[in-house]
């Protein structure tokens, strides 16, 4: 029997309905919301495009969806890609700020506006077309494709490490797809080869059982000034990290990788555009560039401070209570539960003994070598659909995290990413969107790399 020859602009059309169905599952996995309901569909939409599919949910967490597309005869059943993504998406908040219906897909003007659609369920689905395609061409699909589709990246990717160690087996491939992946303020389209780790941390300060009038502030010291003092000792006012030891152990990047951070130039003033910037780039006081910064050096961030009074009008109270949030986004080398002793340490030496530290989640570092052939093959193949139009650059690190370390670890193969995003797709931000030409882009994207790749 003939296999009917479809475009991928006729499979982005007939399965449109399928890829809104699934945006509108409001999987949020901070919340434990949808999150069966979302499963099925996930398992149901590997088993339409015509793959095998298994829940795996034994170890605690939200499950993990394994599916498998077996090679065609005419292909290379030696070869195996595995594609990582998460079904879980971020919480829609600040309500107010969207334009649209957070969990209602809308094109407006060639953009898809939806809460989880450049992260990262499009791409997902974009990786299921690709595949469609494939398998109803006269070659068939060209090597294996495995999925690993996980629920709780949103939330730290607590029990994926587990997952991958029980399951290495079944998870066995010669290099993985990364979740995420697209354009950037330049419209370059970048692959990157790593991720940074991180080290969250809540921060406690307690002065007093009782906040206490602020008249007392003459003899009385309070929760949020021993909280902002410490915090203030953690970074001076040049942007560098004062903890000692921080920077110690850091792995110094590959020739090649430092050659593509140099050869790789951030527009600032695109970045502030698009964000409203107003203060320059820290990394000016610092002693390396913004590419470096971004690439191979750690940060130390506060992400959220709370204290006192803070409703509209006076109220003069001496705060009995402070809070805050810290993340240190890590580089190879670096180690969550290090750091952890490092912050303690420095608390303790420079009198803050009394401000309790908490280890909320940790990730280290990974970094594949840029050089590798897989890498070189996801570059070939973007330069081929890209390439008219859109430079193609490799970046040896994202400077967000996710869980590639474990991949390294427990399956030891390089990791590559390729998606559909853009620089203003407002990931976990209200009004998240990915441009339908990009969707398109992407699903051509994969199928030049599977074809590709079986010769690699």
């Amino acid at each position: 029997m003939q296999k009917s020859k479809q475009t991928v602009k006729d499979i982005i059309k007939n399965r449109e309905k399928e890829f809104f169905d699934y945006l509108r599952l409001d999987s949020v996995s901070t919340q434990n919301r949808s999150i069966a309901p979302t499963v099925k569909y996930v398992t149901d939409l590997i088993v339409s495009t015509g793959g095998e599919a298994k829940v795996l949910d034994d170890l605690g967490g939200n499950p993990v969806v394994y599916g498998y597309f077996k090679a065609d005869p005419k292909g290379n059943s030696e070869k195996t890609v595995l594609f990582y993504n998460h079904y879980d998406v971020q919480p829609e908040d600040p309500l107010d700020e969207w334009e649209t219906d957070p969990f209602e897909p809308t094109v407006i003007d060639g953009k898809l506006f939806c809460r989880g659609v450049t992260d990262n369920k499009a791409n997902f689905i974009l990786r299921l077309y690709a595949l469609e395609y494939l398998m109803q061409s006269e070659e068939g699909l060209p090597c294996n494709v495995k999925f690993l589709v996980e629920g709780e990246e949103e939330n730290g990717s607590p029990n994926l490490d587990a997952y991958l160690e029980k399951y290495a087996d079944l998870f066995d491939s010669d290099g993985c797809i990364w979740e995420f992946g697209g354009k950037n303020e330049k419209e370059q389209f970048v692959i990157e080869t790593g991720v940074k780790g991180m080290a969250y941390f809540d921060l406690f300060a307690e002065s007093a059982d009782v906040d206490i009038h602020s008249s007392l502030g003459a003899v009385v010291d309070n929760a949020a000034w021993r909280l902002t003092h410490a915090l203030a000792s953690l970074r001076d006012k040049d942007n560098q990290v004062l903890v000692a030891g921080f920077y110690d152990n850091i792995e110094h990047p590959s020739g090649s990788a430092q050659k593509a951070v140099k050869e790789r130039v951030v527009s600032e003033d695109k970045i502030a555009g698009i964000y409203g910037l107003k203060h320059p780039f820290i990394t000016k006081d610092l002693e390396w560039s913004a590419e470096e910064a971004l690439a191979f050096y750690p940060t130390m961030t506060i992400c959220g401070l709370l204290s006192g009074y803070t409703e509209e009008g006076t109220k003069t109270v001496l705060p009995r209570k402070a809070s805050a949030k810290l993340d240190c986004r890590l580089v190879p080398g670096q180690d969550p539960l290090k750091i952890e002793q490092l912050l303690r340490h420095h608390l303790d030496e420079h009198g803050f003994s009394d401000v309790e530290l908490v280890l909320l989640k940790g990730q280290k570092a990974f970094r594949s070598d840029i050089d590798h052939p897989f890498v070189q093959t996801v570059k070939e193949s973007a330069d081929e659909v890209y390439g008219s139009h859109s430079e193609v650059v490799l970046s040896p690190t994202n400077p967000g995290t996710g869980p590639m370390y474990s991949f390294g670890k427990h399956l030891g193969i390089p990791v590559a990413s390729s998606g559909c995003g853009h620089a203003e797709g407002k990931a976990h931000a209200p009004n998240e969107s990915i441009r339908l030409k990009d969707f398109e882009e992407g699903t051509h994207h994969m199928i030049a790399f599977l074809k590709r790749f079986k010769e690699a």
